[in-house]
């Protein structure tokens, strides 16, 4: 009721008229508890709303893990940097070393979650349409039936045993933030 689509399959046409939001986001904490729940929510899409996937509506917000206060450099004045994982925050150092700030001049700051923010944080680094980062979810190049034969492995009843050879084929190809 709260998106205005009725729950639907895969081969049904739904009424999208009644559709309140072009883009629903899905927001969640930038470490691994907010991954388990983007995959719920992903699954909850994926299995009662997939048309609102196939037509570009369902989103999934990225935010940062790490603010980087900056001291002013040169012309360049104070500024909060925010960065969504290890490898921006070390590419935003790097810059900020380029750009003439003194080693250790600057405080990094790591977010436990959403709900750690600030209201003025939130709007800049999820929420602001001009500055968030947003992916657009799709059933990617190997379509539906890929995406159906995957999510059943990964979240289906059942498919213990699938996920446990999964986990021993695959596990070492997927980093963890513990």
């Amino acid at each position: 009721m709260a998106i205005g689509v009725d729950p639907h399959g895969p081969d049904d046409t739904p009424d999208l008229s009644g559709l309140r939001y072009g883009k629903v986001c899905i927001l969640s904490d930038a470490d691994v508890d907010g991954s388990h729940i983007q995959v719920l929510l992903l699954t909850l899409f994926f299995r009662h709303f997939p048309k609102l996937i196939e037509h570009g509506h369902i989103h999934v917000a990225k935010p940062p893990l790490f603010r980087v206060d900056a001291p002013a450099r040169g012309k360049k004045p104070a500024a909060k940097i925010y960065a969504l994982d290890e490898g921006e925050l070390t590419a935003a150092l790097d810059k900020l070393r380029k750009e003439g700030a003194r080693e250790n001049a600057w405080s990094i700051s790591r977010f436990k979650g959403l709900g750690e923010m600030n209201a003025e944080q939130l709007w800049d680094t999820t929420l602001n349409p001009d500055t968030r980062r947003l992916l657009q979810v799709s059933f990617g190049a190997h379509g539906f039936a890929a995406t159906v034969e995957a999510l059943t492995k990964l979240m289906g009843k059942g498919e213990a045993q699938a996920r446990r050879e999964l986990m021993e084929l695959r596990g070492d190809d997927v980093e963890v933030d513990v």
